[in-house]
């Protein structure tokens, strides 16, 4: 098994005829992924590398192909627009890519789809990956950007707000023969669709995941949260690593949502309570694999 996304997964990608979206629709497809649909409007009738149907509205491109999962490649002026639209067609589960989406849009966003059975992951996300099996990734799944070569099927669940930082642990479990089941990668806006918490649930849930990393970073409580939650109820065993331990106070670092502004936003902090929580904590990037395999007792 895995979350959210499978082999089985229909995948429409909002914005494919755009530069960044046609490449990664591209090396989605070719990861095995059902790309079933691309939306621009406009180009409707059009087919995206002789196969993927191009439809001028997300509600067409459902009701033709039955797509229940959307990958958002839309401008910031745009994208809220888009993950409405989205919404409004029935998708499932929308992935929104784009950076830079204003917050007020994203607040009006998270408002309109309260108690929709809609599941938003993003924005300012590197995606999701259920990794395949083999060279041809057989049974995969990709939905976003990020580097499908270095994933491999297994039991490591990768929960991650930054995009670099989940490559990193995808890529040292690999090298160590260790597959993941799902890896999500929430974004690091301040607003955003999905939590740690949230994956974390699904993972505790998931028989084929054994273990998880969740990896965080300065700026406010939801990895906080998380491992409080999971010092409860998740008796599989989690290593947690979390970004910013130099950052200045008050001074927004890389993500728009990476600026501490409380007494437990801070790195040090966050690493204390994981840690109190029974959650194995990496002191650098490069350690994150291993701390999970010592906590793992692998």
């Amino acid at each position: 098994m895995s979350i959210l996304i499978n082999e089985n997964t229909k995948v429409l990608i909002q914005g494919i005829t755009g530069s960044f979206g046609a490449r990664h629709a591209s090396l989605s497809l070719a990861y095995g992924t059902k790309v079933v649909a691309g939306v621009t409007p406009g180009k409707g009738g059009q087919l995206f590398e002789n196969t993927v149907p191009i439809f001028n509205g997300v509600a067409d491109a459902v009701r033709e192909t039955g797509a229940t999962a959307s990958a958002i490649f839309v401008p910031p002026p745009f994208a809220a627009d888009a993950i409405l639209e989205a919404a409004d067609a029935g998708v499932e589960l929308i992935v929104c890519i784009t950076e830079g989406i204003p917050v007020m849009d994203m607040m009006r966003v998270k408002e309109a789809i309260k108690g929709l059975p809609v599941r938003l992951v993003g924005p300012n996300c590197p995606g999701l990956v259920t990794p395949g099996y083999g060279e041809k990734s057989h049974g995969g799944c990709r939905i976003g950007i990020a580097p499908g070569y270095i994933h491999k099927r297994g039991n490591v669940g990768v929960v991650s707000r930054s995009g670099t930082l989940t490559y990193e642990a995808v890529f040292q479990l690999t090298q160590l023969g260790y597959g993941q089941s799902t890896c999500v990668g929430i974004g690091g806006d301040p607003i955003n669709g999905t939590s740690h918490l949230d994956v974390l649930q699904m993972f505790n849930e998931d028989p084929e995941t054994e273990a998880i990393i969740m990896i965080g970073e300065i700026g406010g409580t939801a990895e906080v949260e998380a491992a409080r939650w999971a010092k409860k109820n998740c008796k599989k065993p989690i290593a947690g690593f979390i970004a910013g331990a130099t950052a200045p106070p008050g001074r927004r670092m890389g993500h728009a949502g990476a600026i501490v502004g409380g007494e437990e936003d801070t790195a040090e902090a966050k690493k204390r309570i994981l840690a109190e929580c029974g959650i194995a904590v990496a002191e650098t990037p490069s350690d994150m694999a291993t701390t999970l395999l010592a906590r793992w007792g692998k």
